[in-house]
């Protein structure tokens, strides 16, 4: 018989996510990009092999979608585009969690947390590049051609500079705030992710059912 558990993180507990977070930026000071990107893709391939809960399943779902950002070719952030991503992907790249991996049920809870709160900073990205696969899988299709063997083919150049555009405006308005969960009210709110995330062809490695 499932169980379901809601809670709320207040403003101290993002606080402490705020501060693992800084901390983590800190001890990964020196990393290359690749070693950052590395990181996050060990961690989701490990939570993958340990089963977990449809909770973190669902958060990395999520990190999945930022691994996809930065190695999709199509995508093509540019250099400025991209830190943005790595700097929340740095947070996994670095050891120290508050409840250890290898911990049953619960081993990735602080993970996926932090996975949430990251995606929500991100959220102007995700759905840019949510829109774009979507375009990308239709076009594709429409053209006879595999999504992934596209690359960055000139058809999507305007839609891809329009979507990224977009997404830098967005975010120019959300910078203003600070810290996590700036604008989400006082609710985590944890909702399954968008379907939108997994809707056509991606470079991702997620591979739960």
């Amino acid at each position: 018989m499932p169980l379901t558990i809601n809670f709320e993180l207040t403003d101290k507990d993002l606080e402490h996510f705020s501060r693992a977070m800084g901390k983590a930026r800190d001890m990964a000071e020196g990393k290359s990009n690749q070693e950052v990107v590395q990181g996050a893709i060990e961690l989701l391939e490990t939570a993958q092999k340990s089963n977990p809960p449809q909770f973190v399943k669902d958060r990395l779902l999520m990190l999945d979608t930022l691994i996809a950002m930065i190695r999709d070719e199509g995508w093509a952030l540019s250099e400025d585009d991209a830190q943005h991503v790595r700097s929340a992907l740095t947070y996994f790249s670095v050891p120290g969690d508050a409840i250890p991996d290898h911990v049953p049920v619960l081993g990735f809870l602080d993970d996926a947390i932090m996975i949430e709160l990251c995606a929500r900073e991100l959220r102007h990205e995700i759905d840019a590049y949510a829109d774009f696969i979507e375009y990308r899988q239709g076009e594709a299709e429409r053209r006879g051609l595999k999504p992934e063997a596209v690359g960055r083919a000139d058809w999507l150049d305007s839609r891809r500079e329009e979507l990224q555009e977009r997404m830098r405006r967005r975010r120019g308005g959300r910078e203003a705030g600070s810290g996590f969960g700036t604008g989400y009210g006082s609710s985590s709110g944890y909702g399954a992710p968008s379907t939108s995330y997994t809707g056509g062809w991606r470079p991702g490695l997620f591979k739960f059912g």
